[in-house]
């Protein structure tokens, strides 16, 4: 599973890292120290933690992204396998984006909740890129 050190979850949860290191200081948000002693959040863990946030609005200091040429950088926070189809969801700050794909793109992008991926809107299509 795919962890975070407390500037990327700060970066995908669309606030500064002080912000991030606050909620994780409050114990909004578990983490864990590597062997290096950075601070590290697991990405189910932040994913989850994104869905909540996104609740709360802008009552928790949250800004909204500006899309750059339609990118929505997130975390993935829900994955529906099919036979053949799939459905991600990816938190990007605010925006909740939901992308039908087949379960083979799914697969071949190791796409699964935690892991973080790039939303890309065209028109009423979502693409996903994994970072």
């Amino acid at each position: 599973m795919q962890s975070y050190t407390i500037g990327q979850a700060a970066r995908l949860l669309g606030v500064s890292p002080d912000t991030a290191r606050r909620w994780a200081d409050a114990g909004r948000v578990a983490t864990h120290r590597d062997e290096s002693g950075r601070r590290l959040i697991e990405g189910r863990d932040l994913a989850a933690f994104s869905v909540e946030l996104a609740g709360a609005g802008d009552e928790e200091g949250v800004t909204s992204y500006t899309s750059v040429r339609n990118s929505f950088p997130g975390i993935v926070t829900a994955v529906k396998l099919g036979d053949v189809a799939a459905q991600v969801e990816i938190q990007a700050g605010p925006h909740r984006l939901v992308s039908l794909l087949t379960r083979e793109a799914v697969e071949e992008l190791g796409l699964e909740v935690g892991v973080e991926a790039t939303a890309r809107v065209k028109s009423t299509s979502v693409h996903i890129d994994r970072v």
